[in-house]
């Protein structure tokens, strides 16, 4: 197990570099920093930040292997039968901020984690997956999105896509405000398989994709002209992802409550956000566009071949 947890490593370090590498390739103007930490009760990670690019105006791509002796609330409730166990964790995770309104915000992030009961075997299992948050929709950009997921599920296998986003539909859902945080992508979380470095070689294969796709649609969008309309609706639409990831997000609260770095898991909030007493957008504008025609339970694979 241990050389399996080295070679996971290695992998999510590469990762981390290539995204680091792409991103900043396409901002053309600011460059990652790079931040290595230490957490008191085992393990550490580093931080890769990037802020006032000519593309994004905040990002952030994250790499933390860190351990402990008894695992936080958050990674038990769906197992409780593992709590008071410790373990160890890798991961790398990843929040992008476009500057401008037409182009989406994403997240993606891989990770292992490994529990080590008190009596019996260690057990591992794979999680990750990755969303677009949209404040001005576009079909093409939700089509190559949500294509570029099912491609690469199907490659591993052909169950993966509409399990993986049904779950990414569920789970990035502010329930608060009913309605989903952007048009969703695919996620997945305790994933055991008889063949662990299928599982493994899998993630990576998400790590690509998602650098693929966003690749694709943040230079289609990047240059598209703002103003201030625009950019005081990106603005208030940020505020629900603001909400999502401090109320709901395991990967958010597990750092938290684990004693994890707060300036890294906090990285992912955006630089500016506002919120408005119960304002709505304009009927028949782009901007109520959103949430009627984008932020709904749609098949976008379905509605490309349709």
């Amino acid at each position: 197990m241990p050389d399996f947890i080295a070679a996971i490593k290695t992998a999510y370090l590469d990762t981390q570099s290539t995204l680091c590498a792409e991103l900043a390739g396409l901002d053309g103007k600011a460059a990652f920093g790079k931040e290595e930490w230490q957490r008191a009760e085992g393990g550490g990670g580093i931080t890769r930040a990037l802020s006032d690019g000519a593309v994004f105006e905040k990002g952030g791509v994250n790499f933390s292997h860190v351990m402990g002796e008894r695992l936080p609330p958050s990674a038990t409730q769906n197992r409780p039968d593992l709590a008071g166990s410790s373990f160890e964790a890798l991961g790398v995770s990843l929040v992008m901020h476009p500057l401008n309104p037409y182009a989406p915000t994403s997240h993606m992030n891989i990770r292992y984690f490994q529990v080590n009961p008190k009596k019996g075997a260690p057990v591992g299992w794979f999680g990750g997956g990755y969303d677009l948050t949209p404040y001005y929709g576009f079909e093409e950009d939700c089509i190559e999105w949500h294509q570029g997921a099912k491609d690469t599920c199907d490659r591993f296998n052909s169950g993966y896509y509409p399990r993986f986003k049904r779950w990414c539909d569920e789970y990035f859902f502010l329930k608060h405000r009913n309605e989903p945080r952007g048009i969703g992508g695919i996620f997945f979380d305790d994933l055991i398989e008889a063949d662990r470095d299928a599982a493994f070689d899998f993630t990576l294969a998400v790590a690509k994709s998602y650098l693929s796709s966003y690749l694709s649609i943040v230079q289609r969008r990047c240059n598209t002209p703002y103003g201030e309309r625009e950019r005081a609706f990106q603005k208030y639409r940020r505020g629900r992802y603001v909400e999502f990831n401090l109320v709901y997000d395991r990967g958010t609260l597990f750092g938290l409550q684990s004693g994890g770095r707060t300036e890294s898991i906090l990285m992912s909030l955006p630089p500016e956000v506002s919120w408005a007493y119960a304002w709505q957008p304009e009927s028949d504008t782009p901007e109520a566009a959103l949430t009627s025609e984008y932020l709904t339970d749609k098949d976008w694979v379905a509605f490309n071949s349709g």
